[in-house]
């Protein structure tokens, strides 16, 4: 495999790290030709043992026989690109976790259906855009029992570098796609609908109807908002978790993980 040094910003095959966005990295255009940006060695290793094809490395000159050469080992005939720390800050635009990252092949994501067929326990995230929310969500989802994730198309790309970052590699664990249909469409199915939302008409987490649910998707908000009231009014259940201390909500990303706890 070729080990390219990089002397400057123009190196021919290192815009893919440096100057094109995250809408350019998933061109939308031509789906089967996008790209993502996974980042540190243990991400990268996850996302190898889960399948996910590499296409170029950016690292360190110091991992190449370190932290990045195990994944160089498994990567096959790619271009490794490397420099020292501080060429490689100036292109990025940041400092690299762990020195490494690699860009990878997106995959075809799965159907609604497919999905749903191999799931007793769903999250539909709904609106969420925040990074970080999104990586810890997932990571929650797949350490927590959660089967599979669907998303509304205005919520975070999971395969945002940093939304795969936080989830530490959980983004390849647990199956996604975006959700095109009507939430009540899911009862074709089989799932149930539980909205997490304070309203007059909201039961305890830990209400017993919830746990008999044979199948059952959790609904998850934006951070600031919440659920809006027509998507809360469409779902079979509204689900609260109780609070003290006045504290009148959480975190979308702790309400997650408590919820896919009690509900798994």
């Amino acid at each position: 495999m070729p080990i390219i040094k990089i002397t400057n910003l123009s190196t021919p095959g290192v815009d893919v790290f440096a100057t094109l966005t995250e809408a350019q990295l998933r061109n939308k255009l031509e789906p089967s030709k996008g790209i993502f940006i996974a980042e540190s060695p243990k991400v990268i290793k996850v996302a190898l043992d889960a399948g996910y094809e590499p296409v170029s490395l950016l690292c360190e000159e110091r991992h190449i026989e370190g932290d990045a050469q195990e994944i160089i080992a498994r990567c096959g005939d790619i271009s490794i690109y490397t420099g020292n720390r501080t060429l490689l800050a100036e292109l990025t635009g940041y400092t690299l976790t762990r020195g490494v990252l690699c860009a990878m092949r997106r995959p075809k994501l799965p159907t609604v259906a497919e999905l749903c067929s191999q799931a007793r326990r769903m999250v539909v995230i709904y609106g969420v855009v925040d990074t970080t929310n999104i990586g810890a969500i997932f990571r929650s989802a797949a350490a927590l029992g959660i089967d599979a994730v669907l998303l509304s198309r205005d919520s975070c790309d999971p395969l945002n570098r940093r939304a795969v970052r936080v989830s530490m590699g959980s983004v390849f664990l647990v199956p996604w796609t975006w959700l095109d249909i009507p939430l009540p469409s899911l009862h074709a199915y089989g799932f149930k609908t539980a909205s997490m939302a304070l309203t007059d008409q909201s039961i305890s987490i830990d209400h017993p109807l919830l746990k008999q649910e044979e199948r059952l998707a959790i609904v998850m908000g934006t951070e600031g908002d919440g659920l809006p009231s027509e998507v809360i009014t469409s779902t079979d259940y509204v689900v609260r978790i109780p609070m003290s201390h006045q504290v009148d909500s959480l975190n979308v990303a702790a309400a997650a993980a408590v919820a896919f706890w009690e509900l798994r």
